[in-house]
């Protein structure tokens, strides 16, 4: 009988090149999420009125990066798994149709905005003095938005074709430049809430000027689509990212529920809840930097057929995972109660932050599992699968265990609530991954080695 030839790496092999991918990502996820809290702190400055125009800005900002976020994941995930098909060609034209799509895409969302403003404003509930603010602030915050959305669509490029240590510098040298530009337009030009969107867009043209051309001079994007089925090409997009977008847009939903429901306890448990999920978005940037690093892995041994390194690859990083976030609770556990005076004075927040402090970390390994699992589905083209692991870890696993843990036991049942529903998502998630993990084995035919 003839021998099979071995195609999959080493596990040790595999931790390297996983390493090697993440860590730019996680200095660039970190720049992006500091120039983000820099430019609320400068707007901050500002008064009232812009700062109520950056609140009823955020659910617009959602939606874009929905539509962003979703086509940078079917960008990932198909041109990768073409690549480990060694079809370099269709690569670079998938990546053409890539930047095309999400420019018309995003052009036709910001000007759906642009000219149903009053009506979203309305529906939203905005005061009549925030629309003058609005008017004047939207056409160039749009326009920061399609500039970012544009970087975005060529950082995934990047990422399809195993190379994250460009976007991650860039992503820091952009959110420098921001951070740098924010005063000088906001307060040295008296721009105002319209100066941090024209810092932004300044930064990301910035950005776009360096990492198309080498897109192109690295042959990762051509606009030469002869021979490729255009249709077939923008199907197969929607078709991973259709599914991408509506997770993204779950997480809000969910949010805006579990406000509502902290709520009931009074405003020093929302101040202390939103401290609490400040630091515990924080405490996951290492997951954050693995979900955009591992789908471009996972899609090229998936074109490849090579099912056991990504069963292979998948344990080495839910390993990782646990570890970190065990660590990390172990920290926060350790300091909650010098974290607690040092970001609030208020008595009362202080001891709602230390119930949260003391239990809700010590489900964050199993939060950052379920978030992998959404990220390693959509990788292996089981979008509607990412999907419903987004949908059952916010209706069934949390959301209903925050509100049963509420109902029985107070404030205290609260955060036990959270707790249990991260580590409910995170099994749910584990199932369901190993069930696609299955349904892709079978569907390849893939055999144990003789």
């Amino acid at each position: 009988m003839k021998q099979k030839t071995r195609t999959h790496f080493e596990p040790h092999g595999l931790a390297h090149q996983l390493f090697t991918m993440t860590w730019p990502m996680l200095f660039g996820v970190l720049s992006l999420m500091s120039f983000q809290l820099v430019d609320s702190a400068f707007i901050g400055q500002l008064g009232v009125l812009p700062l109520a125009a950056q609140g009823f800005t955020l659910p617009m900002q959602m939606l874009v990066i929905g539509l962003q976020v979703g086509l940078g994941i079917a960008t990932t995930a198909l041109i990768s798994r073409v690549l480990g098909n060694n079809d370099h060609h269709r690569a670079r034209q998938l990546g053409g149709v890539v930047v095309i799509i999400g420019d018309l895409g995003i052009m036709a969302l910001c000007a759906a905005i642009w000219f149903g403003r009053h009506q979203l404003l309305w529906l939203l509930g905005a005061p009549s003095n925030v629309f003058a603010v609005i008017d004047s602030y939207w056409p160039v915050w749009l326009a920061s938005a399609w500039c970012g959305s544009m970087v975005y669509f060529a950082y995934s490029i990047c990422r399809a074709n195993g190379n994250t240590l460009l976007p991650g510098i860039m992503m820091v040298i952009t959110s420098v430049l921001n951070i740098g530009l924010d005063p000088l337009f906001m307060f040295t030009f008296n721009m105002g809430i319209n100066g941090a969107a024209w810092a932004t867009i300044s930064s990301f043209t910035i950005g776009m000027l360096v990492v198309y051309p080498l897109l192109i001079k690295r042959q990762w994007l051509s606009f030469d689509w002869r021979g490729l089925a255009i249709y077939k090409a923008i199907k197969e997009l929607v078709h991973i990212m259709a599914p991408a977008m509506l997770s993204q847009l779950l997480p809000p939903v969910s949010a805006i529920l579990a406000t509502k429901l902290v709520a009931g306890f009074g405003a020093a448990t929302v101040a202390a809840w939103a401290l609490g999920s400040r630091l515990e978005f924080f405490s996951l940037v290492v997951v954050l930097a693995l979900t955009m690093s591992m789908p471009p892995m996972v899609g090229r041994l998936l074109g490849r057929k090579d099912i056991a390194s990504i069963e292979a690859l998948i344990t080495i990083a839910v390993r990782f995972v646990l570890l970190w976030q065990i660590a990390i609770a172990a920290v926060l556990f350790l300091s909650a109660q010098s974290l607690t005076q040092l970001l609030t004075t208020d008595t009362s927040v202080q001891h709602i932050l230390m119930i949260h402090l003391t239990r809700v970390p010590i489900s964050l390994g199993a939060l950052g599992i379920c978030m992998l699992m959404v990220s390693v589905c959509n990788a292996m083209g089981l979008p509607m699968r990412a999907l419903l692991i987004s949908a059952l870890r916010l209706f069934v696993c949390y959301l209903p265990v925050l509100w049963l843990g509420a109902h029985f036991a107070g404030l205290s049942g609260l955060f036990t609530g959270a707790m249990l529903g991260n580590i409910a998502a995170g099994l749910c998630a584990w199932v369901f991954y190993r069930q696609g993990l299955a349904h892709i084995r079978n569907k390849y035919q893939v055999t144990s080695m003789v």
